[in-house]
């Protein structure tokens, strides 16, 4: 009898944790993502404020899955799901992988709210990409606080905005506000990390240990 053919979409969590449940399972496991590597997403906000080192947080994938005699790892981007056919398709119809069950696991981007320009002024975090871009930024503007003799603009070089009050936007904005900076921390409700803030919708601190405003939220929330 053939074994079952399982393709997983995806390298992160997921689909990484679903390949190593699969180890002693009688199928055969091929994994494809755009990157060769597992990604610690958690620890992002550390390599985006230079921290750690890109290379801290991330594994191959290949590695991972290195003793796992029934996985197969691919380098791909699937661009198309054909269930008819029951084929997965990568980088735009250049191969197929066959499947009997797949598992799709490709993780979330962050949303614009319908505004793609916006991703030019605002990067998101959830890659190692966007944790360089931000890095740079944030780098370059400690970089033009420090040549510049006008404190109204070295003011303006030095604060940030970071909007949503997950861990990750609450773990960043406490490292910005360590290393000086005047951040503004951002979130769509009047939660942040779970707990409640019943009068706030955004936090401000000045450095670290001193929050400055607490705003009050929008009429109706």
């Amino acid at each position: 009898m053939a074994r079952a053919r399982v393709v997983i979409v995806g390298g992160g969590f997921g689909g990484f944790t679903a390949a190593r449940r699969l180890s002693r399972a009688a199928v055969d496991i091929t994994l494809v993502d755009r990157t060769n590597h597992h990604l610690f997403q958690p620890l992002l906000y550390q390599v985006a404020t230079a921290t750690l080192s890109p290379t801290d947080i991330m594994v191959p994938i290949r590695w991972g899955l290195r003793r796992q005699k029934n996985a197969n790892v691919i380098l791909g981007e699937a661009t198309a799901v054909d269930v008819a056919r029951r084929v997965v398709v990568l980088d735009g119809g250049r191969a197929e992988l066959p499947y009997d069950y797949a598992i799709i696991a490709t993780g979330a981007r962050h949303s614009y709210f319908g505004h793609p320009e916006w991703e030019a002024l605002a990067p998101g975090l959830k890659s190692i990409e966007d944790a360089l871009d931000v890095r740079n930024r944030f780098l370059l503007a400690f970089e033009e606080a420090e040549r510049t003799d006008d404190d109204a603009e070295r003011r303006a070089y030095q604060t940030f905005v970071v909007i949503g009050g997950g861990p990750t936007g609450c773990e960043l904005a406490q490292a910005f506000a360590r290393l000086g900076s005047r951040v503004t921390l951002v979130q769509n409700e009047p939660m942040f990390l779970g707990r409640e803030e019943r009068d706030a919708g955004a936090l401000r601190f000045d450095g670290w240990r001193r929050r400055l405003v607490r705003y009050q939220p929008l009429p109706g929330r």
